[in-house]
């Protein structure tokens, strides 16, 4: 028994010494920090600031070593918890080597080792950077260890923070050490029962740390956390509101399973009502013009009643938590709320529109019934209203939320038919800004999205509709490759044998001067290659006899087309023998022999 007992105190303090052994080596390279700053010939400035916040880490890693210390000399007292302790000490130590190996190249040394080691005040920013992250990592850390907060003011921490560390999020290993402890359910708890919106916020900011890997975001769900959250959405301040959408965005974005339960739980309604709110306010009123006031009132009232009735002819009703929150005057609460609103920074009005908007695009992606749900409701008119009004962040998720409703439709033919008819206000709103968007807007991340929109909805226009040929055809020269690429694609959703109008669309492309552009396409890149071989082997095949083909020389371009593109896509090759076989019973190519086959 006593040499058991002997091995295993030889074992803990083997574990203890580990633990300082971990703790000691960033502490070394803080101290080698300091030295090199003061040895620093250039960017003086920048390494004086990098050793500020190196010297903020160091005293905090001090901290923790006296509560580890403190924590093993006490037999009585509770162990040290080590994996969290270990996980933060060890990306400090990356962190602090960063900032030792930028400060040491400001050193003074021969000129050929100035000239190879070029430093640029960007590299101080992301070294800062690092820095920052590690000292919010401590600084939570010693809030832990130390409930009474003494740690953590010894250490600048003060006072318990409740949420994760930053290193929590792209860190799955401290996010796990939560979940097996057991973690979700309290923090699912203090989301849905506590009255303070700060620990409220805490409580969502962790999960949403959480919610970045799948299974992690399946322990939640089976937690029954999804009705939890959208019960907290629709009733909330308007703060809680932002953490909690970023939330259903996590949540949605990794896992298609907790996508569906949102949709059961009919997430999509409060997050289109805040989207929209203040959005249809002015033009509301120009709509209403001199109406009384008790018009206005009772167009709400038929809004509400619509809402209701949409609640009861659903497969369940809606919950207790919509009902608060569609009719949120009938309640203090839900009262008191709308007045927050109402009154709120504009700053946090956009953050909560943002989160939002991104939460919708996350619902959509790859949805056919999350997309359904939103062209349901108002989401459409206030998606398109958004893309012409705001800018920045909100304009793209909103943007991005069009083209996976406009992805869903083309996939599905019934969802196609009811949200984009021809006379629907909400799809022209929609269509007029995709257009906008691609005519008007210079920017890649912005114009891609929405030709790719576009052309989801190729089957949805018809033949005279012919200006959404024109915008598109104009992409096919722009000088972004990719931005190209993508019109190129558009294009064949309207030209390909699939679409009804293929003929119609395919003169309509030649007539624009698309076969100019397609040409120089065939001298870019691979990808500009395969999506501009395609479209010009569809307009041969659906309007070979085009005068403006023979012109452009397009028998000959399809005859000398690159083979090596060719042979990694064999589904062209019987392609563009098609084509050629078409063109040649209008038009003589240089060696007509060759359609017969392509090697």
């Amino acid at each position: 028994m006593a040499a058991v007992a002997s091995s295993e105190q030889q074992q803990q303090h083997h574990q203890e010494k580990r633990i300082e052994d971990e703790l000691s080596y960033p502490i070394m390279v803080a101290e080698r920090v300091r030295a090199a700053a003061d040895e620093a010939d250039s960017f003086k400035t920048e390494c004086s600031e990098v050793w500020k916040q190196v010297d903020r880490l160091l005293q905090m890693l001090r901290s923790l070593v006296r509560f580890a210390t403190s924590a093993a000399s006490s037999p009585g007292g509770p162990p040290l918890y080590e994996r969290p302790v270990r996980r933060v000490a060890s990306e400090a130590s990356k962190n602090l080597d960063r900032a030792l190996s930028l400060v040491r190249k400001c050193k003074r040394r021969s000129i050929l080792r100035r000239v190879v080691t070029i430093v640029s005040a960007a590299d101080f920013r992301k070294v800062l950077s690092y820095l920052e992250a590690s000292i919010g990592d401590m600084r939570w850390l010693l809030s832990i260890l130390d409930a009474d907060g003494s740690a953590a003011a010894a250490g600048g921490g003060g006072g318990i923070v409740l949420s994760l560390p930053p290193i929590a999020s792209n860190d799955p290993i401290l996010s796990w050490i939560i979940v097996e402890e057991g973690g979700v359910p309290p923090l699912l708890k203090l989301l849905k029962e506590s009255s303070s919106p700060v620990a409220q916020i805490a409580a969502a900011s962790a999960l949403c740390n959480l919610a970045n890997d799948l299974e992690r975001v399946r322990v939640i769900v089976s937690e029954l956390g999804v009705p939890i959250v959208v019960q907290v959405l629709a009733d909330s301040p308007m703060k809680v509101q932002i953490r909690v959408a970023q939330l259903v965005a996590r949540m949605a974005e990794h896992d298609p399973v907790a996508q569906e339960d949102f949709a059961r739980e009919n997430a999509i309604r409060p997050l289109v009502t805040l989207l929209s709110f203040d959005t249809f306010v002015d033009d509301s009123m120009g709509q209403l013009g001199r109406q009384s006031i008790h018009s206005i009132v009772q167009i709400n009232r038929e809004l509400g009643k619509k809402t209701a009735m949409m609640g009861r002819s659903g497969n369940r009703p809606l919950t207790n938590s919509f009902s608060s929150f569609s009719h949120s005057e009938g309640s203090s609460r839900g009262g008191n709320h709308r007045k927050d609103r109402e009154n709120e920074d504009p700053a946090v009005k956009l953050q909560l529109k943002v989160s939002c908007a991104e939460a919708l695009w996350m619902l959509a992606r790859g949805s056919v019934t999350n997309s359904r749900k939103i062209t349901e409701t108002k989401g459409m008119l206030c998606l398109a209203k958004l893309v012409e009004k705001e800018q920045g962040e909100l304009q793209y998720n909103c943007l991005m939320t069009i083209m996976e409703i406009t992805a869903a439709a083309e996939s599905n033919a019934d969802l196609r038919r009811a949200a984009f008819k021809t006379n629907s206000p909400a799809a022209k709103a929609v269509v007029e800004q995709l257009l906008r968007m691609i005519k008007e807007v210079d920017n890649p991340s912005l114009r891609i999205p929405a030709i790719k929109s576009i052309g989801s909805l190729a089957r949805t226009f018809p033949a005279r509709e012919t200006r959404v040929i024109g915008p598109l055809v104009t992409q096919l020269s722009h000088r972004n490759t990719d931005v190209a690429a993508e019109a190129a694609i558009a294009l064949n959703k309207f030209a390909c044998p699939d679409n009804f109008l293929h003929v119609e669309h395919s003169k309509a492309i030649i007539e624009f001067n698309g076969v100019p552009a397609l040409m120089r396409l065939l001298r870019a890149n691979e990808i500009t290659q395969l999506h501009g071989l395609i479209l010009l082997c569809y307009l041969a095949l659906h309007a070979g006899n085009s005068e403006l083909l023979e012109q452009a020389r397009v028998l000959t371009a399809l005859e000398g087309a690159d083979r090596a593109v060719i042979a990694q896509h064999p589904e062209l090759r019987e392609l563009v023998s098609r084509a050629l076989i078409h063109l040649n019973l209008y038009h003589a190519g240089m060696n007509s022999q060759r359609i017969t086959y392509l090697p």
